[in-house]
């Protein structure tokens, strides 16, 4: 094992897009685990759309000079933790670097259910924090019904992808998604269960949901929002939901409507918008698995990631997530 241990550090405050000389990696000793803390080499980093606002710094934000956190999948080497053995594999919320001191319990740290037949790139992905979110979404904010039609924006990234997963499972009537390219869109109708998608390159994002949806649709789960918010609530029936995941048409300092021109829709048509913040469901973990891990193990669900090897590939890995350069979780791979 080595004894050197690595690290990202935001260096910079990034104006608009982050670049590659906002970051700089580190390196230091591997830690030594004080009582009670075990020490996880990590094999699978996340990166993902909510660390973009934690860059600006302000409350809960990321300081500079300092390991980035971020979600990852690591194996324990050595442990002075009761709850933690030597070779348990843990999730974890101390990422962006190769070893990482972890409490069970403690800032989302858990040892996690092996289970057979998964690949662990599983558990960041669908059995992870986005497919919580898009469980979370479906389940709990949307309460979607068998037969209810629903449309999904980002539709390519990894909480798109799980949720359009997720909803089949569910029964859900017609599932519509847009992406940012029409390599993007083949691959949501052909591979990710999708019913119908569209670029929205290509034209005014309401214009072409009404398109794929003419009868409207029942449920939204918003990864963007912006113009496709505003269609979104042009496009749902009377006492549609909208699940509020994320907003990437703002993370970046894009100049998106800070409101839709149609909210007052929202009460002509008594519709339900509420935020989801996975960290309120986490408690919905065994339950996702309980659901999903079946379907892993048929292949009726696929593991949707675009993995990256190796460490130095982290920052890169971000900024083209940003650019939308995945299909499905963005992941970064440092050990087997």
């Amino acid at each position: 094992m080595t004894d050197t241990a690595r690290y990202v550090h935001q260096t910079a405050r990034p104006t608009g897009f982050p670049v590659a000389t906002d970051f700089t990696l580190v390196e230091a000793p591997v830690p030594e685990p004080a009582p009670g803390t075990a020490l996880v080499e990590n094999l699978l980093l996340s990166v993902d759309p909510y660390h973009r606002g934690l860059m600006d710094g302000g409350e809960g934000g990321f300081a500079l000079g300092t390991p980035l956190e971020g979600r990852s999948l690591g194996r324990v080497t050595a442990s002075r933790d009761p709850k933690l053995a030597e070779g348990d594999l843990v999730f974890h919320r101390a990422g962006w670097r190769t070893h990482a001191l972890v409490t069970e319990g403690a800032d989302g740290a858990r040892k996690v259910r092996a289970h057979e037949g998964v690949a662990p790139e599983a558990y960041l992905s669908i059995l992870g924090g986005t497919g919580l979110t898009a469980y979370a979404a479906l389940t709990r904010t949307a309460r979607l019904r068998a037969g209810e039609d629903l449309f999904v924006s980002a539709a390519a990234g990894g909480v798109g992808t799980a949720t359009a997963r997720l909803a089949r499972l569910m029964g859900a009537g017609r599932v519509i998604g847009s992406a940012g390219s029409a390599a993007k869109v083949r691959r949501l109708t052909e591979e990710f269960g999708f019913d119908a998608a569209f670029d929205y390159h290509d034209g005014p994002v309401a214009e072409q949901l009404a398109a794929a949806a003419p009868e409207g649709i029942d449920v939204y789960v918003d990864n963007v929002g912006g113009d496709h918010l505003e269609a979104a609530i042009g496009s749902l029936r009377e006492f549609g939901r909208i699940a509020w995941v994320g907003a990437i048409a703002q993370y970046n300092g894009d100049r998106a409507p800070a409101a839709p021109h149609n909210l007052f829709e929202v009460v002509h048509k008594s519709l339900r918008l509420e935020g989801v913040l996975v960290r309120h469901h986490l408690a919905l973990q065994e339950e996702l698995e309980d659901f999903v891990v079946p379907h892993l193990r048929s292949g009726a669900v696929g593991v949707d990631a675009t993995v990256a090897e190796g460490f130095e590939r982290t920052v890169d890995s971000f900024i083209g997530m940003l650019h939308g350069r995945n299909t499905g979780k963005m992941l970064v791979r440092l050990g087997s």
